[in-house]
């Protein structure tokens, strides 16, 4: 196997990756007119907070780990308001909603986790 990063051993950061994917999937059946807008805007806010994590994860004073890590949980709250603005559009079913918000909710926790430890070191 090759080297890992240290980041890519990070729960948080492997459970970001996977609701990328999730958001990536999703935003696939969205109508034409929104490519280009809104499901730009939602990919690469999903894509932001594990690319966070991991450029967090290269810095070397706690404070610029945490400074990153809070700009990963701005983007997870970004993509969080585009989900429920894409539900309140009949973009995706409140079931749709209601798995990704768990995902957001155990993210979320995780990186406040996360940045206590940083910020505690």
């Amino acid at each position: 196997m090759k080297r890992q990063f240290s980041f890519e051993k990070l729960e948080v950061w492997q459970n970001a990756i996977d609701l990328s994917i999730d958001v990536y999937q999703l935003t696939k059946d969205f109508p034409d007119e929104e490519k280009f807008v809104l499901v730009n805007q939602m990919r690469r806010a999903a894509l932001s907070i594990s690319s966070n994590i991991a450029e967090g994860n290269g810095r070397e004073t706690n404070n610029d780990q945490a400074r990153f890590t809070t700009m990963a949980y701005g983007s997870l709250m970004e993509l969080l308001n585009q989900l429920i603005f894409s539900y309140k559009l009949g973009y995706i079913s409140e079931n749709q909603l209601d798995e990704l918000r768990d995902k957001i909710n155990l993210i979320s926790n995780q990186l406040n986790r996360l940045r206590k430890y940083q910020k505690n070191r």
